[in-house]
């Protein structure tokens, strides 16, 4: 029995649950205003701060070169910087909420392609697909990922998919090594990826690509061995240290809104009409971290807060904590679908997840 099919171009329906939405986003715009004036002095910081200490992290491992758990544990250190600055800033500028200037925005986003990320497929993946429908096949470009996975329960089925949920958990510490490496050039060079769906690419994008890819690869991994004189084997193993470490890190934070067994995995029928709204939609295929800390929320972002990125993705992390009160409250007072679950918890079902769509049949369709 074969799964997979092409899906339609997803429209949402337009349910009673619009004006809800309104009273909701009325809430949480007058939380924002209040806090205002408190909040600009630590988003201006972190725009400052965390490129300097990834930078700066990166010096400082050329200068200990020569002591070899130092290098490494900088580059580490860089791996760990390289989300902090994906999650707090890039993410933040590419939905322009870091600079009230909409330029100054787009341009701080280069900085992602100095960290070896291409910033113009970034935006593309992440504002125009993953945003607009999330958890849709076909739509999503945050699951559009290796024939080898199958996140989907309505996914093409391949007889290896049986064995994912071992070699999966086992092939993650490359996931940045792919995106960087691998992915970007994918989207840019195959018309069949999603980006394709919503977008034709500039020329000189192709051109920015290259130049910025051979910078990074230039400063993390040309520079060390050429001009500082290490040898291949400890550039290399630096380099994968610093990709072990931010895939881990960066997975630990992606996989948890989104990827597990409390998500909803939503299509549209032949004619592209979704079951429910945009508003359902967003609460159904999304849940929030029970976890928070000063950690979480100065270095990774407030990801644990992922319901209020997704029902206002042009509000920056700093008051994702607050209006997620609201969100909570309302939701509750609607009975609306918020979900909030411990972060061990939502790991352990992303693993029941790739377990679940391991076998041809979904049996535990029950839980989905």
């Amino acid at each position: 029995m074969e799964m997979f099919t092409k899906p339609a171009k997803p429209v949402f329906r337009k349910l009673q649950d619009e004006e809800l939405f309104l009273q909701l986003r009325t809430k949480v715009n007058n939380t924002i205003s209040s806090m205002q004036l408190h909040s600009s002095f630590l988003i201006y910081l972190k725009a400052v701060l965390f490129p300097v200490l990834y930078f700066g992290a990166w010096v400082l491992a050329m200068y200990f070169a020569n002591f070899r758990p130092v290098f490494l544990l900088l580059y580490a250190f860089m791996g760990f910087m390289l989300v902090v600055n994906y999650l707090t800033l890039i993410h933040e500028a590419v939905h322009a909420t870091i600079f009230q200037s909409k330029k100054l925005n787009k341009w701080y986003v280069y900085i992602f392609d100095l960290m070896g990320a291409n910033s113009f497929i970034f935006r593309v993946r992440h504002v125009r697909l993953h945003h607009n429908y999330p958890n849709v096949m076909g739509w999503d470009s945050d699951f559009e990922q290796s024939p080898m996975a199958r996140v989907f329960p309505q996914g093409k089925y391949n007889a290896w998919h049986k064995y994912q949920h071992i070699y999966l958990p086992i092939l993650y510490p490359l996931y940045l090594l792919n995106w960087l490496l691998i992915r970007d050039f994918k989207d840019y060079f195959n018309k069949q990826k999603l980006v394709w769906k919503v977008t034709t690419i500039p020329t000189i994008e192709y051109f920015k690509l290259f130049v910025f890819k051979f910078i990074f690869i230039g400063y993390v991994l040309l520079f060390p061995k050429f001009i500082i004189g290490l040898s291949w084997g400890t550039v290399i193993a630096a380099f994968l240290v610093m990709m072990f470490t931010a895939s881990i890190i960066s997975l630990i934070v992606l996989l948890p809104p989104h990827a597990n067994l409390d998500n909803a995995f939503p299509m549209p029928d032949e004619n592209g009409k979704m079951p429910t709204s945009w508003f359902l939609h967003q609460l159904s295929c999304t849940n929030d971290v029970e976890e928070d800390n000063w950690f979480i929320r100065f270095f990774m972002g407030s990801f644990n807060y992922h319901i209020a990125h997704h029902l206002f993705p042009n509000v920056h992390h700093i008051y994702y904590p607050a209006i997620s009160k609201e969100i909570a409250e309302f939701s509750k007072q609607h009975q609306l679908p918020y979900k909030k679950i411990k972060l061990k918890k939502a790991l352990l079902h992303h693993y029941e997840l790739l377990k679940n769509n391991a076998f041809h049949e979904n049996i535990f369709e029950e839980t989905m």
